[in-house]
């Protein structure tokens, strides 16, 4: 009997990286995609466990699964990801039905573990993060874009993050090998990538020798790669953005007028309990060299509120670098402690109240002054990739800027193509217009 599968994926762009490849080897099996996870035959969860939230909805998910489980018993579970990684054997304690757990560093072996013909399950596979998973078969829903991973782990001693204790240390992808998989991308179509790591600033400082092995080297050496039009690149950590990155961000005609910069926290003091080794002074000087360079630059950031020991004067201090910054786009936290973490066991937790109220007053500034940036952009010609159709109305086409801003526009351009378009209404996360054709018309 035909077979098929169905993929949960949960959290950040790593863990959707890491889902391409999972539905890659499953492919490899025989097995087929199924849209929906009632009607497959092996459901994987791809997890996180960086916040309190996707544990919670991780929850509800496999209690569907569990569902589907007892009227279907041969139907195979496999939780991977982050959050198997931190659980470990403990994921067949909290859920018995589960079949498989495995973590980040053991998705090369999972199609040992899972096989096409009956289903040979092994319980509980942790990762030991020694292999990359590049050389794995992909399935990428848009075969225009790609994204590439070129390190993998942290170095990074965050008091509220659990990444280096789930991902393992830092290691990097050598240079030729990350340059061969984009030359491969673009002759199969793919026009924009995304180079991922937990912190890609770092790249290439454990490799030896160390000739040509820092990220901006790595930004010029892909920008030359024919075919590839759009370069982006996430996470950065603003302790190590030294001025040879954004020389070829300024420079590279491919890398996209874009950077996400994690501020986490305007206050110095709260920072320094975070163990995030920068200041607000040296953040923002940062900020001002990057628009000095990049005039246009967009700015997105990460913000958490309620950190353990944060006052109303602390969060003030945020509030003030979200005015003074004005990001482009912004994701918003409430903190939650993580099991193992330094911050999990700090005095002066925030209350739950106090956490939502902050988080009201931050999410009302980042909304109007991201919709304050998108109304300057009406008026102007904007280069889109066009990925498809629009979520809210299929008779438009959607897309992203170079400045990573979705539009929804009219036009008959096809996913793939780069088209301009005319922006002529914004809201404070997406631009909408025509295409230029229509306008020219």
């Amino acid at each position: 009997m035909y077979r098929t599968y169905h993929v949960t994926t949960f959290g950040c762009q790593m863990n959707a990286h890491d889902s391409e490849r999972i539905k890659g080897m499953l492919e490899s099996l025989g097995l087929g995609e199924s849209d929906r996870p009632e009607t497959a035959d092996v459901l994987v969860f791809n997890t996180c466990t960086i916040r309190e939230k996707p544990d919670t909805r991780l929850a509800a998910y496999l209690g569907d699964a569990a569902a589907r489980k007892r009227r279907h018993p041969d139907t195979v579970i496999a939780v991977g990801g982050c959050y198997a990684e931190a659980q470990r054997e403990r994921i067949f304690e909290l859920y018995p039905f589960v079949d498989v757990a495995f973590g980040p560093g053991s998705i090369p072996h999972l199609g040992d573990w899972i096989s096409a013909g009956g289903f040979a399950v092994d319980r509980g596979r942790f990762g030991s993060h020694e292999h990359f998973a590049a050389d794995l078969p992909t399935y990428r829903e848009r075969r225009h874009q790609a994204w590439v991973q070129i390190s993998m782990g942290c170095n990074s001693a965050c008091s509220y993050c659990i990444v280096p204790a789930v991902r393992g240390r830092e290691q990097s992808r050598r240079p030729g090998e990350i340059v061969a998989e984009v030359t491969r991308l673009a002759a199969e179509g793919v026009r924009e990538v995304t180079l991922l790591g937990q912190n890609v600033n770092s790249w290439g400082r454990d490799l030896r020798p160390a000739l040509d092995t820092e990220f901006g080297e790595l930004l010029r050496a892909v920008d030359r790669i024919d075919g590839i039009e759009r370069i982006r690149f996430t996470s950065p950590h603003p302790k190590d953005f030294r001025s040879p990155v954004i020389a070829a961000i300024a420079d590279c005609a491919a890398v996209c007028e874009h950077v996400h910069l994690p501020l986490q926290s305007g206050s110095t003091r709260v920072l320094k309990r975070m163990r995030r080794t920068y200041s607000r002074a040296r953040y923002l000087g940062l900020v001002d060299r990057l628009r000095s360079a990049i005039p246009d630059v967009a700015l997105g950031t990460d913000v958490i509120v309620g950190f353990p020991g944060e006052t109303d004067r602390d969060f003030e201090e945020t509030l003030e670098v979200v005015e003074e910054v004005r990001f482009d786009s912004a994701f918003t936290f409430i903190y939650s402690p993580r099991r193992g973490t330094e911050a999990a066991e700090m005095p002066d937790q925030v209350p739950d109240d106090v956490k939502g109220a902050r988080l009201e007053r931050l999410v009302e500034s980042v909304q109007r002054i991201a919709a304050e940036r998108n109304v300057q952009r009406v008026g102007r010609f904007e280069q889109v990739l066009v990925e498809g159709p629009s979520r809210t109305d299929p008779a438009l086409r959607r897309g992203r800027t170079r400045r990573n801003t979705t539009v929804n526009f009219e036009g008959s351009a096809a996913p793939g193509e780069l088209v301009d378009v005319l922006v002529e209404g914004a809201t404070s996360t997406t631009l909408r217009g025509r295409e230029a054709s229509l306008v020219a018309a």
